[in-house]
């Protein structure tokens, strides 16, 4: 069903996807192609929400064009009027005979309908060219879409004998230039980064996206989460310096006076309950997904992150590790918190990709709940 050809259209749509992931959300990254007499004739990527869908802005690129012509695009068509028109519709309207799809949306709004009113126009349809990676484009949006949850990144750069820091606390720079620049990316394509109030008081960062837009678009920066069940984050941290937005996540006993102070260094306090020191982080995630936050990226410390690991909240773990040896049994480890008693109770990755920044390696992977 899907020759050479055809899989290399897809690959060009899931490239044009990529440019809008972490942009764009809640709605999905998708990419299409419009293709005439072998000849791309259109292509776009999703737009900022409440502009146009990566499908209209191919169609208006290849204008009458378009009729008669195959549309390769990563997911399936809107069928139904939200902020937008359906772009089922207007793939329709356009003359396009033929599409090929990526992968069903999981938006139970959509769900196959896209695919069947595309049918029902007797446009020829054909479903899962290069279908997993489409998925890896979108894992946030489908975790979304399907439990209501956001996905969940867990980032950290350690050494070759797995510390964070040294016994004093001192860990710039662990990680080298390239990595630190994909670090940045990760940054821009989260809609949300968080970190541990004790991360603010070692390392004082500003937790934003510096390396400019990617693929034209505007950049956003993402919201930024500091989990701070006692209220020390300094008001005079550079987090606080704008662009961006910073949300507390306090404890209920944090006293009046330093809540005021937090509020007037710019940031809004988010009161959840806490226990031995930690706000409910499941709380967090919860109110972070009803404010449609899709995707967060969790950048430490050791503390924050061996609760959400025994809390078993981390979908993906993406770790750099330096040819460095640090020492030391009190240097710090990337993961803290409870732990398990037996390596059988380990949690374990899958889908593992191993790459090469510098000096240093990447390995990422899924968490195999």
């Amino acid at each position: 069903m899907f020759n050479d050809i055809s899989m290399d259209y897809m690959k060009q749509a899931l490239s044009l996807a990529k440019l809008a992931v972490g942009q764009v959300s809640p709605n999905p990254a998708v990419g299409a192609v419009v293709v005439k007499d072998g000849e791309v004739v259109g292509q776009g990527y999703t737009q900022p929400p409440g502009s146009w869908h990566a499908e209209i802005v191919a169609l208006r690129q290849a204008a009458e064009k378009a009729r008669g012509g195959v549309m390769y695009v990563t997911l399936e068509p809107c069928c139904h009027y939200g902020r937008t028109p359906p772009c089922a519709e207007a793939i329709a309207t356009a003359g396009i005979s033929e599409v090929h799809l990526a992968m069903i949306d999981a938006n139970p709004l959509v769900f196959g309908r896209g695919n069947d009113a595309l049918e029902r126009e007797g446009i020829r349809v054909y479903i899962g060219e290069h279908e997993q990676e489409a998925k890896e484009i979108n894992e946030s949006y489908l975790k979304f879409m399907t439990t209501g949850l956001p996905f969940v990144t867990a980032k950290f750069a350690v050494t070759l004998d797995g510390k964070i820091a040294t016994k004093t606390g001192d860990s710039r720079w662990i990680s080298g230039g390239e990595a630190r620049k994909y670090a940045h990316y990760l940054r821009y394509a989260a809609d949300a980064v968080i970190t541990g109030v004790n991360t603010v008081l070692t390392d004082d960062p500003r937790l934003t996206y510096r390396c400019g837009g990617i693929g034209g678009m505007v950049r956003k920066q993402p919201l930024r989460v500091i989990v701070d069940a006692l209220g020390r984050t300094p008001p005079t941290a550079q987090v606080f310096n704008k662009p961006g937005k910073v949300l507390l996540a306090i404890g209920e006993s944090v006293k009046t006076e330093t809540k005021e102070a937090l509020t007037l260094a710019g940031a809004e306090l988010l009161e959840l309950p806490s226990k031995e020191g930690m706000v409910d982080l499941t709380r967090l995630l919860r109110t972070l997904s009803e404010r449609q936050i899709t995707s967060i990226l969790v950048e430490g410390g050791g503390t924050l992150l061996g609760s959400l690991f025994d809390s078993r909240l981390v979908d993906k773990v993406i770790t750099f590790i330096a040819p460095v040896i640090i020492g030391g049994a009190e240097a710090k480890t990337a993961v803290a918190g409870k732990g398990v008693d037996k390596v059988i109770e380990a949690m374990r990755l899958e889908r593992v990709n191993v790459e090469k920044f510098g000096d240093d390696v990447m390995i990422n992977g899924y968490v195999k709940h």
